[in-house]
């Protein structure tokens, strides 16, 4: 078993969470989830990221809108729904909830040892 795949899986498993997170406290351009995925350690891609974004957006917890660019073309930015805003809640808790689990599990094999 390699151990970094395992880590990988993991990390994946959260990301759609953690991507309504971010997106919930305000608009966002997807090279700064990037920026803000990599500074908590869930490195990701744009490979990785655009088919999460364009899964959220079809599954109606996501929407976005172009926005002109001092810099170039115009940009896509990316803001919840109220839809996703509920998704993110029930995600949430149910992370917690999960944590909790492995937490407790973790702490009883600690306490056989």
């Amino acid at each position: 078993m390699k151990i970094e795949n395992s880590i990988a899986q993991m990390k994946k498993g959260v990301l759609e969470m953690c991507i309504l997170a971010i997106i919930s406290e305000e608009q966002v351009y997807p090279s700064d989830i990037i920026q803000k995925l990599r500074m908590a350690d869930l490195i990701v891609v744009e490979g990785t990221l655009y088919p999460i974004l364009t899964r959220l957006k079809n599954n109606g917890l996501l929407e976005y809108h172009w926005k002109e660019s001092n810099a170039g073309p115009p940009r896509k930015y990316f803001t919840i729904t109220e839809t996703g805003k509920e998704a993110l809640k029930t995600l949430s808790s149910s992370w917690i909830q999960f944590v909790q689990s492995v937490n407790q599990s973790l702490q009883i094999k600690s306490n056989h040892e």
